[in-house]
């Protein structure tokens, strides 16, 4: 999904928080302990991705607006969802910023949890009219699996714009076109549908890569450093 330059970590299953740094335990406060996990899953993967550039034993600790705080050399994404954690990192001197989501289509349902994967009822608070339109054109067992993709590219083209322009974007500011609908991995475009600050960074449309893994699918795209 990546260029060779980005080193990836994920794991499956829950993280354990007994293996967080002292500074990234402090900032549990009274979490519950599912969202311990989740939090420890992903500073275990983005600490494993760190010491893939020679970076170990760095704490991760987190910005006023709850945003990973990274070496200053690096930039990163973290993402989690049920049963699934993954995060990417970079070298600021070859990227400006990297967005990367996961989210869980289908399978069983998990822990009395319902099975995933984006519901028709959501689709008018995540997708623009072309999206839904487009969704609704696909073979009825194909729709769950593409809206779920819509939602993850969105998310992974947020997280990748945020860092650079601290904007906060809705669902619908945002439009996205699945080139290759069918193949895993496969890329996508998405384009803003408003003006917005990133568009001084990266080129509209920008291009993100996917992949479908099991019960799951992942979104990732970057910018190059110097792009601006």
């Amino acid at each position: 999904m990546f260029s060779t330059d980005v080193r990836v970590a994920e794991l499956y299953g829950c993280g354990d928080p007994a293996m967080l740094l002292p500074a990234e335990a402090a900032l549990l406060g009274r979490a519950v302990p599912k969202r311990m996990q989740e939090f420890a899953a992903g500073r275990i993967c983005a600490r494993r991705a760190l010491a893939e550039f020679g970076i170990k034993d760095f704490a991760i600790e987190r910005a006023a607006d709850r945003q990973p705080l990274w070496p200053t050399s690096m930039v990163g994404s973290i993402t989690h969802t049920i049963g699934f954690c993954a995060a990417v990192v970079a070298a600021r001197a070859t990227t400006a910023a990297i967005g990367f989501d996961s989210e869980l289509v289908g399978g069983l349902p998990r822990g009395g949890l319902p099975r995933g994967g984006v519901q028709p009822h959501l689709w008018p608070s995540i997708c623009v009219a072309a999206e839904i339109d487009w969704l609704e054109a696909l073979p009825e067992p194909q729709r769950i699996p593409a809206a779920t993709l819509i939602f993850s590219a969105k998310e992974a083209f947020y997280k990748c714009q945020y860092p650079l322009t601290f904007e906060q974007l809705g669902f619908h500011d945002a439009r996205v076109e699945l080139n290759d609908w069918g193949a895993s991995p496969g890329s996508f475009t998405i384009a803003a549908t408003r003006p917005i600050a990133f568009a001084a960074w990266a080129s509209r449309p920008m291009t993100g890569r996917y992949l479908f893994h099991g019960d799951y699918v992942s979104s990732g795209l970057c910018v190059a450093a110097g792009n601006q």
